[in-house]
């Protein structure tokens, strides 16, 4: 809850005028603007996730929720931040191959201006089949170990999205999805399980929160100019020194 929170106070201008426009849309009965397309990219984005947490995250919790498990996931988490990488610079030089004028001659364009030309698409240039991909990629985080924002954002760039617009889309249809969660296991604090933890619940809740903000401010910062690289090899080294550790 306290991680939705975040992302919604962070992300609050946004939030705002996503749910005037999906209310306008049912009200209209049609998408006409940018804000209304996204709203609905977030809806069917959800869509893949949600189905499957309901129907499997009990079993994915008893099945892989054990630190051996978490420890490969994350080498794989890992794998999967760096392969997208180097598909999405691949797809940038394929875009200066094709555009000669861009990466020849005495005006010859710098990386980032070439990088800037091939990820021309925008959030509201994705189409509905696309949004739901991107979704299908969210559902690999009920696994423990795998990065719920990064395997999205993998997603978001092998469909022509830049870093920022990738991370943005990312940290929007993370939020529905960790909230509706968090709702579903609120009322157990209520019951024995919540007994005599109230307050270090409080605690804990408040920490998420900050650490939470904190964490999505500086990585929309970093993603305007910076990559998943280092991201990638975070994981690659922790996964595998904890498969050694645990072996």
């Amino acid at each position: 809850m306290a991680t939705a929170l975040a992302l919604l106070a962070y992300f609050r201008k946004d939030w705002v005028a996503i749910v005037k426009a999906l209310f306008t849309t049912l009200r209209t009965r049609t998408v006409t603007t940018s804000t209304e397309r996204l709203a609905w990219l977030l809806v069917v984005g959800t869509i893949p996730v949600g189905i499957t947490g309901l129907a499997l995250e009990h079993t994915f919790r008893t099945l892989f929720a054990k630190p051996e498990a978490a420890a490969l996931f994350l080498t794989v988490n890992g794998v999967i931040l760096y392969t997208g990488e180097r598909l999405r610079r691949g797809s940038v030089a394929r875009a200066a191959a094709l555009t000669p004028e861009l990466s020849a001659g005495p005006g010859a364009a710098t990386e980032d201006d070439i990088r800037a030309h091939a990820s021309r698409r925008r959030l509201d240039d994705l189409n509905y089949r696309e949004a739901g991909i991107i979704g299908l990629f969210q559902t690999l985080a009920l696994l423990a170990g795998i990065s719920r924002s990064g395997i999205t954002m993998v997603g978001g760039l092998l469909r022509g999205l830049d870093h920022e617009d990738a991370a943005k889309f990312s940290f929007l249809l993370a939020t529905p999805v960790i909230f509706a969660a968090g709702l579903l296991k609120l009322p157990s604090l209520a019951g024995s399980a919540g007994d005599h933890i109230h307050g270090q619940v409080a605690v804990g809740f408040l920490t998420a929160g900050v650490c939470a903000y904190a964490a999505v401010r500086f990585l929309s910062r970093w993603f305007t100019t910076r990559t998943l690289t280092p991201f990638a090899i975070y994981c690659l080294v922790a996964g595998v020194g904890s498969m050694i550790w645990f072996a």
